[in-house]
């Protein structure tokens, strides 16, 4: 049986075993919480996350929007990504993390209608690359199918724990890169559903998220283990922010707070009444209450005139005030 090179540090046992003990703890309150509600609004975020490290701007709200079947503007491959994640994840139960098959479905309903061989294993080479350039080529296409059935053949049978094999499997699948496009939401998806065989919790705290907020360093880490022919220094990085994410999750709120409902009523109740571009305006101030109105026309893709109407609308109707210059000052959302 063929097994990747891969080493377990000293210091990958102790994360084990802290996250471990930090499981049982956050399952006792997942236990004492509104589930369904959690995993819709885990949901929005584990899809946004995976989508905006592969380049799509839609914020937490418009990836909510779509999910309620409410109009977003954006562009059409920016929101069939989304739709495409909505029903990949609708699979999430049903997918057997063990099965090339499931992965092939997977990665056909993800990249449905974005291109031409979604479900398929590349048919040519590409590289791997992050925001830096070219991380390491891919090995060559014909490959492919070999070494994806090794790796799950490996998955399967080893009797390594469930999350160094997680680890592993992430950072040999990126490696390999199977598919010409949608190997990095794919290979993220793959890792939580691995380790959603070692907790149900892990459909909560999904692979994605903790990525999306450390992406430079999961490309280095991925460089680092590349350069080292052996996935170690991967498997530290990935264990140490599982571990990180459920501590951070230990002392806050699981489901969504009173103040994030109040938000979104504001959000959509301005948008029902002075239309799609002022909900995205107070989306964009909320984010960022020193943005300038023309980072809000290029964001909106949109002209100046256009937003300085909207904003007009919003401070005569009461729902923005500006505090200070023009030049230097701050909105505030009231």
């Amino acid at each position: 049986m063929y097994v990747p090179p891969f080493t377990i540090s000293a210091n990958a046992i102790n994360l084990i075993a802290e996250i471990s003990a930090q499981i049982e703890r956050y399952a006792i309150r997942l236990e004492q919480n509104d589930k369904l509600r959690l995993r819709k609004a885990n949901r929005v975020r584990t899809i946004h996350s995976s989508l905006a490290i592969e380049g799509n701007t839609l914020s937490e709200d418009e990836v909510k929007d779509i999910i309620d079947g409410k109009t977003v503007v954006a562009s059409l491959r920016q929101i069939q990504e989304v739709k495409n994640a909505i029903k990949t994840y609708e699979l999430y139960s049903g997918l057997n993390p063990f099965n090339v098959k499931d992965l092939l479905k997977a990665h056909g309903t993800m990249m449905m209608a974005l291109t031409d061989d979604a479900g398929k294993f590349r048919s040519g080479g590409v590289g791997v690359f992050s925001e830096k350039g070219l991380v390491h080529m891919a090995p060559p296409a014909d490959r492919v199918p070999k070494l994806i059935e090794d790796l799950f053949e490996w998955l399967k049978q080893a009797k390594d724990h469930l999350l160094i094999r997680s680890c592993v499997f992430h950072y040999e699948f990126e490696f390999i890169h199977p598919f010409s496009d949608g190997n990095g939401r794919t290979g993220r998806l793959w890792q939580s559903l691995i380790l959603g065989r070692l907790h149900p919790l892990f459909e909560y705290l999904p692979v994605e998220n903790m990525v999306y907020a450390n992406q430079e360093a999961y490309y280095n880490a991925i460089q680092a283990s590349t350069a080292a022919a052996d996935s170690g220094p991967f498997i530290d990085f990935m264990l140490q922010e599982i571990l990180n994410t459920l501590k951070e999750h230990q002392g806050t709120p699981i489901i969504q707070t009173k103040e994030s409902e109040v938000r979104d009523k504001v959000r959509d109740k301005v948008r029902d009444k002075f239309g799609i571009n002022s909900g995205q305006i107070i989306e964009q101030i909320r984010r960022n209450p020193n943005v300038t109105l023309d980072e809000i026309a290029a964001t909106l893709s949109v002209t100046r005139r256009s937003i300085e109407k909207k904003i007009k609308e919003l401070r005569d109707a009461g729902y923005l005030k500006r505090e200070g210059s023009n030049k230097s000052g701050r909105w505030v959302i009231l």
